[in-house]
């Protein structure tokens, strides 16, 4: 069994080497906008993280990271699934001020992600974090910047448009917002993935929020760590994917949890004893700037703005020998 789809008469509009080329344009010309846009100062950033510091992203709890030891060190030491709690630490040991941020390269290893068009075991995705002040966590701050990142995305597209003619801007600059509750009330016999496709195709760029707290059916829209967003203030960007008909996340994001926040969301998903973990444990001290963030993926950012099919187009990754030989026999060429 495989999760690989082709669409019919697909055929790649840049080559292999134009291919490399345009990636590298479009993260470039991304990259430049948005730190410009939001003020962000780039950094680097972690590969792995001792367990300990519970400074790892647990992304929906289930999620297995790749750990190893290392020699002259105690305890084990995990590949990162995301930076989502380490840029919280790094804004405050770096001394970042109010509404200033910065953003870096992530890269991550998924074992248990399911490998399909959109997704890989490999991930790259620019996170970033911004330091804000307690008045701003509201509903029109988020809101305001998911606003700013969709003008970085449709401008970034005119540019790679402008570059490469025979690609063409299918980015809708104007954001929907709508909570998970809301969608949930549209299409109450429909999956969560079903409700995306349908409120993507219809508006085709849509802001997504509160997710992660149970909605009225008894499920959550999908799930979220309880330690790095605000349920209630947090959201994904989703774009109409035209190539692939079908609604295309390309940020999730939200302001962060506070004090209160994260004790209430700890106890709702069962995990309080996190809180004996040091990052925990000091954002529960009120040691930590409140913050709001995401990450953006790369590989999704090219894979929708050069109109390939597959994310194995823009990214190395591995993948199934059933999906190799339907990419091949497709000529559908996997880097």
């Amino acid at each position: 069994m495989t999760n690989c789809y082709i669409p019919q008469g697909y055929k790649s509009t840049l080559d292999v080497r134009e291919t490399e080329t345009a990636i590298k344009f479009v993260k470039d010309t991304f990259e430049r906008t948005l730190a410009k846009a939001m003020q962000l100062l780039r950094i680097s950033a972690p590969l792995f993280v001792t367990r300990a510091s519970g400074l790892n992203d647990n992304l929906s709890g289930v999620e297995r990271p790749v750990s190893f030891s290392v020699r002259d060190m105690d305890g084990e030491v995990e590949i990162v699934h995301s930076l989502a709690k380490w840029k919280r630490m790094a804004l405050k040991q770096y001394g970042f001020l109010p509404h200033e941020g910065l953003y870096t390269d992530m890269n991550a290893i998924r074992r248990d992600e399911e490998a399909d068009n959109l997704h890989s075991i490999y991930v790259d995705q620019w996170d970033w974090e911004k330091v804000i002040l307690p008045e701003d966590r509201t509903l029109e701050y988020l809101q305001n910047t998911v606003k700013v990142i969709v003008r970085v995305l449709a401008a970034t597209e005119l540019a790679a448009t402008a570059m490469y003619p025979q690609l063409t801007p299918c980015i809708c600059p104007d954001v929907y917002f709508i909570t998970t509750q809301e969608l949930e009330n549209m299409y109450p016999n429909l999956s969560p993935k079903q409700r995306e496709n349908e409120i993507a195709r219809k508006y085709r760029t849509v802001f997504l929020m509160q997710i992660g707290d149970k909605l009225k059916s008894g499920k959550p829209h999908d799930g979220r760590a309880p330690d790095y967003d605000d349920w209630s203030l947090n959201g994904d960007i989703i774009l109409w994917n035209e190539l692939l008909g079908c609604a295309f996340e390309i940020s999730s994001m939200g302001i962060r949890v506070d004090e209160e926040a994260l004790a209430r969301q700890l106890k709702l998903a069962g995990c309080e004893e996190r809180a004996e973990l040091d990052f925990h444990r000091r954002l529960l001290a009120g040691e930590l700037p409140l913050t709001i963030g995401g990450g953006i993926g790369q590989s999704r950012l090219c894979m929708l703005m050069l109109q390939k099919c597959h994310i194995g187009e823009v990214q190395v990754s591995l993948w199934p020998e059933e999906t190799r030989r339907i990419c091949e026999e497709n000529g559908v060429f996997l880097l």
